[in-house]
């Protein structure tokens, strides 16, 4: 649940950023797009000036051009006035022409001066307002460049948001499917169970006709006095948790409307008459809001406390009007609901008032708004009905004694008020579809209104099906509810909770004594056995570790030892082998000294020196040998070194020895997987009995398994709820701020128009 939760906050505050980021991208949008058209209309006027400084350029030039030849043509006239001067005044005629020349000479001064100053002006003109635009388009572009940094950021964050939301979907749908599986588990699951069940109901059956027959043909028994009926006791406790579970399954229904109904009521004050968000409800208002917003701590408590009383109907049980003693919690919160609907009223007849007052109501919509108190007080009053017949039927359950003198006329007037109840919410569903349908042609009327209507018409129509599906219920099962239930053949006294409990420990030790004939007691197992066996289990499974680490050294320490065993084996027999040698050449000695001594002491020198020679040569043959007898370990080369000794007992015993040492091995190998399987058969008992504990923990948990997807179920149902209503909102909330940000634009374009305008009024007066 508190999984479902985060993710609903979760959820929640990511539609809320996402609706403002929304709202943002679109002025932001707006913003670019308007300070691209100006940077494009600015680029255009600095186009045009461009070529109008070309122009003025082109015009300079010329103008420096003529400048030019004018001063040549100056410089000519005055070479020739020079010459005139030099040669004299030639008459009237020469004045003339003189005179015409300093005329033209000085209009053409004149006149350089002057297209000198315009171009002087021209050019300073032209420096200012290049210095100006280039001002502004540096401006602009760093305006650009921080709205494109702004839209840059949004969409990274869009694109973070959307990459988040696309892995929270990935993550639900791998869940969905998981649970999709699960539940094709279950479903299999319970199909094995229902043919299972079904098998044992043939087979209950096939019992149930033998026993009877049985007992008809040989056991007499007369039902005609004080006694319990315990067939019919179980017949009654199955109808009663039956009746039960339907019951709260309708409730479970009911609240859900009743909580929708109030929740969307509380929504509809806060948008008309008067909409919170523009401008402040009225006081009255406000508390009826206030008092709404605590629905849910009144409606809760009635599913919770029928679930009790649902749970409280067991086999162990015998269910009566005096022995169900959750139907008095359930009453005192049917009563604490009842109280909060009168505590509400008085402000649901004002808040239609004030409808009434609103400036454009018509008197179709005031008509059905005085329909719509009737039926609320209506309403109001059948609900107090209901809760006296509820706490009447509730009042065997507080005291030992019978009050009650007769229930089936309560219970009677209590389907007659779940008729009439059922009748009033329908009534005033049909005037609220009315009133929808009058309120859609006010002009005033918004889609969040229309929206929080709607719901409020589908909570009421759920009201209604639920009221119905109740009264429906309660009228077909008035019989069973009417009827004497647990009272004892022949009596018209009523149990109560001592003598209920007396007959359930009654019937405890019959089924006792029942199973007991029928079943024989298994051989139990003797305690100091049994205390015996447990700790060998125990030492067998703690010790087990102790024993793998004493086998493998022990394996270890036998490889070793035969090992040395081998080499040692060998030394000795090349020891043997050494002896025989020296023994043999020990005995040529001899021989050779006896036939040398009465030689000459040449051949004495010669003599002494071969067995010096001969010696050597030994002891080097005996290191070579004994590098090759502890190299050599097979059968082949130990035959090698026999033949080159020459000894066949030697050999033989050589051959025999080799034979010994693997017997040896073998029975070392032999008693290592003795061990070995001695080992494992100690520890495949400790898994059996890891195998038995795993059985009985696996059904434990497919249990809770079960009750877990229950839960998950029920879970999936508040979260589509509660996502629908989310999702509802969400949309009311996005075209609430698109409506905002459309009249927001306008009033942008408007105060623009506006404010060009106003220069413009400003520039032709300035230019007046």
């Amino acid at each position: 649940m508190a999984n479902v939760t985060d993710l609903q906050t979760k959820y929640s505050k990511l539609a809320q950023e996402y609706s403002k980021l929304r709202a943002q991208n679109q002025v932001l949008k707006k913003a670019v797009v308007d300070e691209q058209a100006n940077s494009t209309s600015l680029k255009e006027q600095l186009k045009q000036r461009d070529q109008s400084l070309r122009k003025q350029e082109q015009e300079m030039d010329s103008l420096s051009f003529r400048n030019q030849q004018l001063a040549k043509r100056v410089e000519l006239l005055q070479e020739e006035l020079v010459a005139s001067e030099a040669k004299g005044k030639k008459g009237k005629h020469g004045l003339q022409t003189q005179n015409v020349f300093d005329e033209d000479l000085q209009k053409k001064i004149e006149e350089n001066e002057r297209l000198h100053i315009q171009f002087y002006e021209a050019d300073e003109q032209h420096r200012r307002q290049e210095a100006e635009l280039r001002a502004r388009l540096k401006e602009l572009e760093k305006d650009s460049e921080q709205h494109q940094a702004v839209v840059d950021g949004l969409t990274t964050k869009y694109m973070e948001t959307i990459e988040r939301l696309q892995g929270d979907k990935a993550r639900l749908e791998v869940k969905a499917q998981t649970l999709e599986r699960e539940s094709k588990e279950c479903r299999l699951r319970t199909e094995e169970c229902q043919q299972q069940l079904r098998r044992c109901q043939a087979e209950l059956n096939r019992q149930v006709k033998q026993s009877s027959s049985v007992i008809q043909e040989k056991v007499p028994f007369n039902d005609t006095g004080e006694y319990l009926a315990m067939s019919h006791l179980d017949k009654e406790d199955l109808k009663a948790r039956d009746v039960a579970g339907q019951a709260l399954s309708f409730i479970q229904d009911l609240v859900a409307a009743l909580l929708n109904f109030h929740s969307y009521t509380e929504q509809r004050v806060h948008i008309y008459p008067l909409d919170s968000s523009i401008e402040s409800i009225s006081p009255l208002n406000q508390k009826f809001s206030q008092y709404l917003h605590e629905n849910a701590a009144y409606v809760r408590p009635l599913e919770d406390s029928l679930l009790q009383l649902h749970q409280s109907i067991t086999e162990d049980t015998v269910t009566t009007l005096e022995t169900v003693i959750k139907l008095k919690s359930f009453a005192d919160n049917f009563s604490s609901y009842t109280h909060f609907l009168q505590k509400i009223l008085p402000y649901q007849l004002k808040s239609l008032e004030e409808e009434c007052e609103a400036p454009l109501c018509t008197a179709a919509l005031t008509a059905k708004n005085h329909e719509l108190q009737s039926d609320m007080k209506r309403l109001t009053s059948v609900f107090e009905k209901v809760q006296n017949y509820i706490n009447l039927l509730a009042l065997p359950s507080r005291l030992t004694s019978n009050l009650l003198s007769s229930t089936s006329a309560v219970f009677t007037q209590l389907a007659a008020c779940l008729l009439s109840l059922h009748d009033a919410i329908k009534e005033m569903s049909k005037h609220y579809n009315q009133k929808a349908s009058l309120e859609q042609e006010l002009p005033t009327v918004t889609q969040k209104l229309c929206t929080t209507t709607e719901c409020l018409l589908g909570s009421l129509g759920s009201l209604t099906s639920s009221t119905g599906k109740i009264a429906t219920f309660f009228s077909n099962n008035l019989d069973f509810f009417t009827s004497s239930g647990y009272s004892p053949r022949g009596s018209t006294l009523t149990l109560n909770p001592l003598q209920a409990e007396n007959m359930l420990a009654n019937k405890k030790k019959a089924v006792a004594y029942i199973q007991a004939i029928k079943k024989p007691r298994p051989q139990s197992v003797p305690y100091k056995e049994a205390l015996s066996n447990r700790r060998v289990l125990t030492s067998s499974t703690e010790s087990r570790e102790g024993l793998t680490q004493q086998v493998q050294q022990s394996q270890e320490k036998i490889a070793r030892l035969e090992q040395e065993k081998e080499h040692w084996l060998l030394e000795a027999q090349l020891g043997k082998v050494r002896l025989e040698k020296e023994n043999q050449r020990i005995a040529d000695l001899e021989a050779q000294l006896e036939a040398a001594l009465g030689g000459s002491l040449s051949s004495q020198a010669a003599t002494a020196n071969i067995p010096a020679q001969s010696y050597e040569e030994a002891e080097t043959e005996q290191k070579a040998a004994g590098k090759e007898t502890t190299l050599c370990t097979s059968l082949v080369e130990i035959t090698v070194t026999t033949q080159s000794v020459g000894d066949e007992e030697s050999r033989e015993q050589l051959i025999k020895t080799h034979y010994m040492s693997r017997v040896g091995e073998l029975t070392t190998q032999l008693q290592i997987s003795d061990s070995k399987a001695v080992h494992f058969h100690s520890e495949c008992r400790a898994l059996a009995k890891r195998l038995t504990i795993a059985e009985k923990s696996r059904e434990t948990l497919s249990d809770e398994l079960k009750v877990a997807n229950q839960n998950i179920t029920r879970l999936q149902d508040e979260l589509t709820t509660t996502k629908r209503s989310y999702e509802d909102q969400l949309s009311m909330m996005s075209d609430h701020l698109c409506s905002m940000n459309e009249t927001l634009s306008k009033q942008r374009e408007e105060i623009d128009t506006l404010k060009l305008g106003s220069k413009g009024n400003a520039k032709k007066n300035k230019g007046r």
